[in-house]
């Protein structure tokens, strides 16, 4: 990645990866669905294409009714399934989510991650997430503990939510 040109980079992002932020990160001035068709702009996806394409993003997350409301018309929960349909628009293969339950109650939260795991087997994406809130973590199917920016431990989860595996991984000395 590191020789890659700043281009090249954006490139990269643009149809690679998918971003979901605590906060939403949507665009206050416009509906859901041109907030989802937003990327598909930015990758040049023909409009029909980028109209039909955020209608069944829309859709997968529950809010094709909601379409052509604007943000602040939308729940928090709301809110960041927009922002889920938004991450996966131009078909990333890796999703990353940084607390993306963080500003959420423990239903919405629990919905979202309904979401996600039916997204991911839809769309073949790989979800990397960055939480500290069970409801999330009960829901993965490996989990990575770090501290200090270290992974210290590793353990596998079964459909069944139970540890199939772990590894315990040398932990950084306190002093």
């Amino acid at each position: 990645m590191d020789k890659l040109s700043d281009t090249e980079l954006t490139d990269y992002r643009l149809h690679k990866v998918g971003f979901v932020f605590q906060f939403y990160n949507l665009i206050p001035t416009v509906s859901a669905i041109e907030n989802v068709e937003l990327p598909m702009g930015l990758a040049k996806v023909p409009l029909a294409e980028q109209r039909q394409r955020a209608s069944n993003l829309l859709e997968a997350v529950g809010l094709e009714a909601r379409a052509d409301q604007m943000p602040d018309e939308l729940s928090g929960g709301e809110q960041q399934r927009v922002a889920v349909a938004r991450a996966l628009a131009n078909h990333p293969s890796v999703v990353l989510g940084d607390e993306p339950t963080g500003d959420l109650d423990s239903k919405s939260a629990k919905k979202l991650m309904e979401v996600l795991k039916s997204l991911r087997k839809e769309e073949h994406a790989t979800f990397v997430l960055v939480t500290h809130d069970p409801i999330v973590v009960a829901e993965c199917n490996r989990v990575c503990a770090i501290r200090n920016g270290k992974i210290t431990r590793e353990s596998r989860i079964g459909e069944d939510g139970k540890i199939l595996d772990h590894s315990r991984f040398v932990m950084d000395a306190l002093f």
